[in-house]
């Protein structure tokens, strides 16, 4: 067994105590290598948690004396000669990163994410763990591992110890519901009024319905682990048995704005139980913490996740339609709000979550696999319902997933998801995946059908903004300047300006606050001052009859349904048209 401990001496340094202790077998021939790890799980990019590290020290356990040990790279430690001995590891962690993937230290709580600060033995990751987690009287642990003994955890290997955050506190508050015969745990960290009735019965709602759709649970319990902030703040992370998920401002969640928050990022923390945690990627079995994991599905990992994050609250009837339309309508905003999905697809943007899939990026470069995701998995499942009556959806293919991967803990390929999908919809749906998938064909027209099998449609209005609708260009205010802040290709604006021009005249007219009314007189063309590169220019915007830019699309139900589309979206959402 390989053992932890982890405490602290003076919370307002933000500094934990890490030490990992192994036996080494007397006949080990080669020198002991130390990982820690460089990503993890959930957020798909290196974060190079070895910036946190400080003194690094070996010994042996048993004479307390120093071993010789060296760097290898950024994040890994060879000890040799060690044969026989039981190795001492000790070094500083900062805790200093306030969210759900990140770890926190001061006089009121710890909070700990294990993949951050704990270092593992290459060669040895699939022995048991323990974690001593060295705390005051008085505080309690949330945490998705049990306690062997008081404030002792136990993993059966490194990736469950990496993969279960706890929080340590004195004033956790713990609340738990069943669904489906099993224990779910609510804690909070943080000073919030809660409707607990409310939020209980929403939860198990939620929780009931995403039993049914998989057929059984993966784990044996869960545990949302909620650091509820005194500050704006969003932000989940899925774990094997457990979520840990930041939000804020404390005081307002349960207003109706902060609410809907919670229900949504739980209900879709929740479904990676099955989804990334239990169904997971061939290339992440198992995880390799040193490296970049690529894979090309994360569009199903994350997309279809947040498809199904904000519909089945709907579907278990926590949230009404008009609600999930809201929801929807965000997703189809931040998908359609530069042209990205123009030149890179879903396969290809899954890669490149390791490049920069968590940054803007530079301009109309890229899509996202959580926005186009979710979507493509929309158009999916109404064509499934379609083919087949409402006698097979895309449940079904998660279902199969589930059944053919997940319990049996064999990665899937992307082969492997088309021929489920194949099988599911009764027909081949090689042009699906090579217009949404693997290309960049537009989404509207096909949300657009598929929305009226089910009494609902894609509505397109035109932008309200001058300089974006008309002219194809956006602007941000700094420090009382007017900066283009992103320009539609082949839009006027792009024939005359460029990202970081300071508008300062319209016309000959000062621009304060007045850009869109300048812009708005029903002129053909416009002169326009620019600073560029602190150099005064004036260009000309011509506008394009009959072209408009940025428009806005929302999801809405028919005013008029027929009778199979009204019975198609009762069968979808659950909900009488």
């Amino acid at each position: 067994m390989i053992h932890y401990r982890v405490s602290f001496d003076n919370p307002l340094t933000f500094y934990l105590q890490i030490e990992l202790s192994l036996d080494v077998a007397a006949a080990a021939t080669a020198p002991l290598q130390l990982q820690l790890p460089a990503w993890r799980p959930g957020r798909y990019e290196l974060q190079n948690f070895a910036k946190k590290i400080q003194r690094v020290e070996v010994f042996d356990a048993a004479t307390g004396q120093p071993l010789s040990f060296r760097k290898l790279t950024k994040d890994r430690w060879e000890v040799a000669n060690v044969a026989g001995l039981t190795v001492r590891v000790r070094y500083n962690f900062y805790a200093h990163q306030m969210d759900a993937g990140g770890s926190w230290l001061d006089e009121t709580q710890l909070y700990l994410n294990p993949v951050q600060a704990l270092m593992y033995v290459e060669g040895r990751q699939q022995e048991a763990c323990e974690l001593t987690v060295a705390i005051p009287e008085g505080w309690q642990i949330a945490c998705g591992l049990p306690q062997t003994l008081p404030n002792v955890l136990a993993a059966p290997n490194f990736d469950h110890l990496a993969d279960s955050p706890l929080i340590a506190s004195p004033t956790l508050v713990h609340e738990q519901y069943e669904a489906g015969g099993l224990p779910f745990h609510v804690w909070v960290q943080g000073e919030a009024k809660l409707n607990w009735p409310q939020i209980l019965a929403d939860f198990k709602a939620f929780s009931e319905v995403q039993l049914q759709l998989f057929g059984g649970f993966p784990v044996a319990d869960y545990h949302f682990l909620n650091q509820f902030l005194p500050y704006n703040h969003y932000h989940g992370v899925e774990h094997n048995n457990s979520t840990v998920i930041t939000l804020g401002p404390a005081e307002l969640i349960m207003s109706e704005g902060l609410y809907k928050e919670l229900l949504g990022v739980s209900c879709h923390e929740l479904f990676h139980t099955w989804n990334i945690k239990s169904i997971r990627p061939a290339e992440m079995q198992p995880y390799d913490y040193s490296r970049e994991n690529y894979f090309r599905t994360c569009f199903i990992a994350e997309g279809i996740t947040t498809y199904y994050g904000e519909y089945l609250l709907a579907r278990s009837h926590v949230r009404t339609p008009e609600q999930y339309f809201d929801e929807l309508n965000t997703v189809l905003r931040k998908h359609f709000d530069d042209a990205g999905g123009e030149n890179l697809s879903l396969a290809d943007a899954s890669m490149d979550l390791w490049l920069d899939g968590y940054k803007s990026g530079v301009p109309d470069r890229k899509v996202s696999v959580y926005h186009k995701g979710a979507l493509a998995a929309l158009i999916l499942d109404l064509t499934i319902r379609q083919l087949s009556s409402h006698a097979r959806s895309l449940d079904d293919v998660m279902r199969r997933l589930y059944e053919e991967f997940g319990k049996t803990g064999i990665g899937y390929t992307e082969a492997d998801y088309i021929r489920l999908v194949n099988e599911v919809a009764g027909r081949n749906m090689q042009a699906y995946f090579d217009k949404f998938i693997y290309g960049t064909a537009p989404l509207t027209d096909p949300l657009n059908k598929v929305l009226h099998t089910v009494g609902c449609q894609l509505l397109v209005a035109e932008n309200g903004s001058a300089s974006e609708g008309t002219f194809g260009f956006r602007t941000v205010v700094k420090n009382e300047r007017t900066e283009v802040s992103a320009i539609w290709p082949n839009s006027p604006a792009a024939l005359a300006l460029t990202v970081d021009d300071e508008i300062v005249a319209v016309n000959g007219r000062r621009v304060d606050m007045n850009l869109q009314s300048l812009l708005n007189d029903g002129a053909a063309s416009y002169e326009v001052s620019v600073f560029r590169q602190s150099r005064l220019l004036t260009v000309t915007l011509a506008a394009m009859p009959g072209v408009s830019f940025g428009q806005r699309y929302a999801v809405n139900k028919l005013e008029v349904a027929d009778t199979a589309q009204q019975e198609g979206f009762s069968k979808w959402i659950g909900w009488n048209f």
